[in-house]
């Protein structure tokens, strides 16, 4: 979907198969292009992500310019919602980590505990770099550089189960499932449930706020393959993300339709 064809505030941006109930469940646009395009203008004139800070420590972790270099952008999410007061209020998320790091304040967080990571992620990352660097010292295609491939892929593919293991959905049911058992498939991508959307939809499920449109965008240097470009609009993505939004999306509907009027 081009970017003009994204201009809408009826175009459906996140979107799922809920098996549940046996249908697609759709957000769209609303205003949040509008919020998007706000946030994008903060970024330039702020080149930071931080909203408010004032230490030169917050500054080297929260600064934009890496994204417009060498490490290339990544994608950022606005979602907009009412309260149960019906007050409007701005959701903003960015896909992955930010300069290494999962959380920063004033951004939802992720869809798992920070600590329950470290403890399984930190030492076995650790042994996986050291594989990768005696990789480095042996003998191409010899019987060791082949063993110790064959261990990394294990301990890698092994890693990548136990984190999926902790992430946690949350719909406007007010239900939570984990992440292994609302994702349907044979092989779940890296960075299932890493991406704006999920993010930004389970911390409204959580937080009793309604979704009244979403909005995501690229920022920063384009893509090593051209498929994203600086402030380009795109809907959520299908590999990642269409197999959980339709759980997540569930009980948003206004109708009985199945089409969000939001």
């Amino acid at each position: 979907m081009s970017s003009s064809d994204l201009s809408s505030t009826n175009t459906y941006m996140a979107s799922g198969f809920c098996n549940k109930c046996n249908r697609e469940h759709r957000l769209s646009q609303g205003t949040s292009r509008q919020s998007s395009l706000a946030l994008i203008k903060r970024l330039d004139e702020q080149q930071s992500i931080h909203f408010s800070y004032d230490s030169d420590k917050n500054k080297k972790y929260s600064s934009t310019l890496p994204l417009l270099g060498e490490a290339r952008g990544k994608m950022f999410g606005v979602l907009n919602c009412l309260t149960m007061s019906n007050l409007p209020v701005s959701l903003y998320a960015f896909s992955g980590q930010f300069n290494k790091r999962w959380f920063v304040k004033g951004w939802v967080p992720t869809l798992f505990e920070l600590d329950a990571f470290h403890s399984i992620n930190d030492h076995t990352e650790k042994t996986i770099k050291a594989i990768t660097r005696e990789i480095e010292n042996t003998e191409a295609h010899s019987s060791q550089w082949l063993n110790l491939r064959k261990t990394r892929r294990t301990l890698s593919q092994s890693l990548m189960k136990e984190i999926h293991a902790l992430y946690r959905l949350t719909n406007f049911r007010g239900e939570t499932k984990p992440l292994t058992e609302v994702f349907k498939g044979k092989n779940m991508p890296t960075g299932t449930g890493d991406c704006c959307a999920p993010k930004l939809l389970n911390f409204a499920a959580m937080n009793n706020l309604r979704p009244t449109g979403i909005s995501e965008f690229f920022y920063g240097r384009e893509t090593k393959s051209g498929s994203h470009s600086h402030g380009i609009f795109s809907a959520s993505c299908q590999e990642k993300c269409a197999p959980i939004l339709g759980f997540m999306l569930c009980g948003l509907d206004n109708d009985s339709s199945g089409e969000n009027g939001y």
